[in-house]
C-alpha cells in the first residue's frame, strides 16, 4: 500500500486557524447568553406562566412530538422500504417525490389545509351544496387542534426519515434479509422483525430531526391555536416583554428536548446496528403486480400527494385567480429582502465553515473539533430560542456602549445592534452554521490526503495546496451548503419574526402576517415564491441519491 507522501511541517498555528476558535465562540454565545440569562430567580412574569400555562404547554409539547413522530417515522420508514426492497411501475419516480414535501414549510402546509378544510373552506361549502346538509348536521374533523398541527406536520416532516431510512435499508445484510424470507416471513414481517431493528440509529436521527423542526415550529401551532412552548417564548417576550421569562422557557425547552434524546440513547444499552461483513450481494428488489403494485403505489404515493401535490397546487390556484393585492413596488421589497438575507447568510456560513472546517483539518486538535461540534449544535435548536439569545447579548453590548458614551461624552448612541440586518444575519449563523459544516466536512472527508500531501511536496504553500487542489474538489460540498442554508433562511419565522428590524418584512413574514388575518389567497404570491425556492435543496438531494445509486 502506497504511503502518502510527508507533509513539511509548519511552526505555529497560523492566525486564521485560532479565528475558527473565535467564530466557533461567537456562534457559541447565544446559546450561552440563554442559560446565563435564565439562571436567575423566577420573577413574578415566569411564576405566573408556570402557575397558569406552563403546564398545558408541557402537555401539548409533548404530545405533539409524540404524534409527529408516530406518523412521520412510520410513513417515512415504510416508504423507504418499499422502494427500496420492491420494483414495481413508478417506483423510480416516487423514490424522488417522496422528497418533494421537504419544499414546503409546515406552516405553508397549515395555512393550505386550513383553508381547505374550514367550515367556510371549499371542501365543506362543496359537500354542503352537494348534500343539502347544513353546518352542525354533518361530522367533520376539526381542523385547528392539536391532531391537525400534528398531522401538517408529520406531511412535510417525513422525508428525514424516509431519506436516512433508505440509506440503512440499502445498506443492510441481504444475508438476514433473504434468510427472513426463507423461513416464510413475508415483506411486511422481516420490515417489523429484521429490517426495523436494524435501521433503528438511522430512524432515531431522522426522528430526532423531526422532533427538532416539531419543537422549533410557531407558525403551524400558533395559527392552529395549540400553546406550545415556542409560542409561550414568544408571548414571554412581546406580550410580556419578560426577557428573563422567556429565556427560562428556552431552557426548559432545550432540556426537554436532551433529555428525549438521552433516554433513547440510554435505551440502547450499547448494542450495535452495523453488519459484521462488507462481502454481500445487492438487496435484490422483489417485482410487485396486480394489487400488491397498486397497494405500494398507493402507499407511497398518498404522502407526496398530500405532502406536496395539494398545497402547492392549491397555491398556485390561488397565485394564478387572486394573489397579493400589492403592486410590484410594495411587494418586491418582500422578495428582495429574503433574497440578500438568505444570499449574505448562504455565503457567510459557507465562508466560516470552510474555515473551520479546514483548520479542523490541517492543524487537528482536540479543541477544535469540540469548538466545531459546539458550533454546529445551533441547527438543533428552536429558532425562538436564538432569537432570545441572540438579543441578549446584543442588548448588553448596546446598553454598555450607550452607557459609556453618555457618561464620556454625553452622547447616545442608541441600539446599534439589537433590531438590525447584522443581528437577523447573526441569528441565522447560529441556526444555520451547523448545516453548512457538516456538508464542508463531508466534502473534505472524501478528499485523499495524498492530493494535499504531493501538492506541499511540490513547493505549494498549505494555503496554496488548499486553493489550488482542494477547493475545486470541494466545489460541489459548498455548493450544496449553500443551498441548503439559502433554502432554510428563506423558511425560517420564528427568529425573522423576534430579530428583524421594525417594518423590515420578508416572504415569510409576509405570509405570516396575511394568514394570521385568514387572508391566504392574498398570501399565495409569496407563499409558491418560498415553495419553488424550496425545490433547489430537493434536486440536491436527488441528485445525491443518484448517485449514490
Amino acid at each position: 500500500m502506497d504511503q502518502p507522501a510527508a507533509v513539511p511541517r509548519r511552526r505555529g498555528v497560523p492566525a486564521w486557524a485560532w479565528g475558527s476558535l473565535v467564530i466557533a465562540g461567537a456562534i457559541t454565545a447565544p446559546m450561552l447568553a440563554v442559560v446565563l440569562t435564565a439562571a436567575t430567580w423566577p420573577d413574578a412574569s415566569f411564576i405566573h406562566i408556570a402557575t397558569t400555562t406552563l403546564p398545558e404547554m408541557l402537555a401539548n409539547s409533548a404530545l405533539l412530538v409524540l404524534l409527529v413522530a408516530l406518523m412521520a417515522g412510520s410513513a417515512g420508514a415504510v416508504s423507504a422500504w418499499i422502494v427500496s426492497t420492491c420494483d414495481f411501475r413508478g417506483r423510480r419516480f416516487l423514490e424522488v417525490a417522496l422528497l418533494l414535501p421537504l419544499a414546503i414549510p409546515a406552516y405553508l402546509n397549515g395555512y393550505v389545509y386550513t383553508w381547505l378544510l374550514d367550515v367556510a373552506g371549499p371542501m365543506q361549502t362543496s359537500f354542503r351544496e352537494l348534500t343539502g346538509l347544513r353546518y352542525g348536521q354533518y361530522w367533520m374533523p376539526e381542523i385547528r387542534s392539536l391532531p391537525g398541527a400534528a398531522v401538517m406536520l408529520a406531511m412535510v416532516l417525513y422525508p428525514y426519515v424516509y431519506l436516512l431510512c433508505r440509506a440503512a435499508f440499502l445498506q443492510q445484510s441481504v444475508c438476514l434479509v433473504e434468510a427472513s424470507r426463507t423461513l416464510g416471513h413475508g415483506l411486511p414481517r422481516t420490515f417489523v422483525h429484521v429490517a426495523v431493528p436494524l435501521a433503528r440509529p438511522a430512524i432515531v436521527a431522522g426522528v430526532g430531526l423531526v422532533l427538532m423542526e416539531t419543537l422549533s415550529d410557531f407558525g403551524t401551532v400558533q395559527h392552529f391555536g395549540v400553546r406550545t412552548f415556542t409560542t409561550g417564548i414568544y408571548e414571554a417576550w412581546f406580550g410580556m416583554g419578560d426577557r428573563g421569562a422567556a429565556a427560562q422557557l428556552s431552557v426548559a425547552l432545550l432540556a426537554c428536548v436532551f433529555l428525549a434524546l438521552a433516554l433513547e440513547y440510554v435505551s440502547r444499552g450499547g448494542r450495535r446496528f452495523h453488519p459484521t461483513t462488507t462481502r454481500q450481494p445487492p438487496l435484490r428488489p422483489v417485482v410487485l403486480h396486480g394489487w400488491k403494485a397498486l397497494a405500494a403505489i398507493v402507499a407511497c404515493g398518498m404522502p407526496v400527494a398530500l405532502g406536496f401535490v395539494v398545497p402547492a397546487g392549491s397555491l398556485a390556484w390561488l397565485a394564478a385567480t387572486a394573489g397579493d393585492p400589492l403592486p410590484s413596488h410594495q411587494f418586491l421589497p418582500f422578495a428582495r429582502n429574503s433574497l440578500v438575507l438568505a444570499s449574505l447568510t448562504a455565503v457567510l456560513a459557507v465562508a466560516l465553515a470552510a474555515m473551520m472546517a479546514w483548520a479542523a483539518r490541517l492543524h487537528p486538535s482536540p479543541v477544535r473539533r469540540t469548538a466545531n461540534r459546539i458550533a454546529a449544535l445551533g441547527y438543533a435548536l428552536p429558532g425562538s430560542v436564538i432569537a432570545v439569545g441572540t438579543l441578549v447579548p446584543f442588548g448588553v453590548f448596546d446598553n454598555a456602549l450607550d452607557a459609556w458614551m453618555r457618561q464620556r461624552f454625553d452622547v447616545s448612541t442608541g441600539l446599534l445592534l439589537s433590531g438590525t440586518i447584522i443581528a437577523l444575519v447573526f441569528a441565522y449563523l447560529v441556526r444555520f452554521l451547523g448545516v453548512a459544516l457538516s456538508s464542508v466536512e463531508s466534502g473534505l472527508a472524501r478528499l485523499k490526503p495524498s492530493l494535499f500531501a504531493a501538492a506541499r511536496v511540490l513547493g505549494r504553500s498549505p494555503g496554496q495546496a488548499v486553493r489550488a487542489v482542494e477547493l475545486p474538489l470541494a466545489r460541489g460540498a459548498l455548493l450544496t451548503g449553500a443551498v441548503l442554508v439559502f433554502v432554510d433562511t428563506m423558511k425560517e419565522l420564528p427568529a425573522t419574526l423576534i430579530v428583524r428590524p421594525f417594518d423590515f418584512d420578508t416572504l415569510a413574514v409576509r405570509v405570516y402576517n396575511l394568514a394570521s388575518d385568514e387572508k391566504l389567497a392574498e398570501a399565495s404570491t409569496a407563499a409558491l415564491l418560498i415553495v419553488v425556492v424550496g425545490l433547489l435543496p430537493v434536486a440536491v438531494l436527488t441528485r445525491a441519491m443518484r448517485r449514490r445509486d
